[in-house]
């Protein structure tokens, strides 16, 4: 057990309520008046400890140790982040923000829902690679060409849509550009499935061991011969 003294406030109120008292019906002028001010203070302190003093209880030793060595919540902290990384997130937003933009602009339905889907494959590609950036490398040539060609390619529709001129170099080259965009929506689609081929043959691998393994057990329906069962 321990011993737990908790101080009484009583006596701090009654100085202050004498100093106020006296203020208001004595003179405080002279350094004597704040001497005998000081005396009747220590007094009514006194007093006051006299009539409710200090108390005191116990605790229990195992209670105290517990409040003493129980653990304060931490914050989790964010886990930092590669330059790479870093880097990948930033061209992602500018990319996003880029084919929101162009497709704001642009008016024409088919084109508009191209972009969309290269928007969500685009931003499934990135998140892709910020979990696991060891997949970097393989869209370097995505991030190099593949993406900034794009978006060149749609700048230049949305400039010469907005001219509202028809002729032939006009109209030749968006038409071009809207021939080639569902290639370009294929290829990006390609490179989001690329990046998790070697996850693909892993899992691959795992289920044809497991069946041959249940199988080994008789608990699968895999129909293997005799001469696989032995192995």
């Amino acid at each position: 057990m321990a011993f737990v003294r908790k101080k009484s406030v009583l006596p701090i109120y009654l100085v202050g309520g004498t100093w106020l008292v006296w203020s208001l019906a004595a003179p405080l002028y002279k350094p004597t008046h704040y001497i005998m001010a000081g005396l009747a203070s220590a007094v009514v302190y006194y007093l006051g400890k006299i009539i409710l003093p200090d108390r005191g209880y116990e605790i229990d030793d195992l209670e105290e140790d517990d409040n003493e060595s129980e653990p304060q919540p931490q914050k989790p902290q964010a886990e930092p982040v590669s330059p790479e990384v870093q880097q990948l997130l930033q061209e992602r937003d500018r990319a996003l923000s880029e084919m929101r933009r162009l497709n704001d602009a642009i008016q024409d339905p088919t084109l508009s829902q191209q972009i969309d889907r290269l928007e969500h494959t685009t931003q499934k590609i990135m998140d892709a690679v910020v979990k696991s950036p060891d997949k970097l490398p393989q869209i370097r040539r995505f991030l190099n060409y593949y993406l900034p060609t794009t978006l060149k390619l749609l700048n230049a529709y949305d400039r010469m849509d907005a001219t509202g001129v028809e002729g032939a170099n006009i109209d030749g080259t968006k038409g071009r550009i809207e021939d080639i965009m569902s290639t370009i929506c294929t290829a990006f689609d390609r490179q989001l499935d690329a990046l998790y081929g070697q996850e693909a043959m892993d899992i691959s691998t795992d289920i044809d061991v497991l069946e041959q393994m249940l199988a080994r057990e008789g608990l699968g329906s895999m129909n293997l011969s005799t001469d696989d069962i032995q192995k």
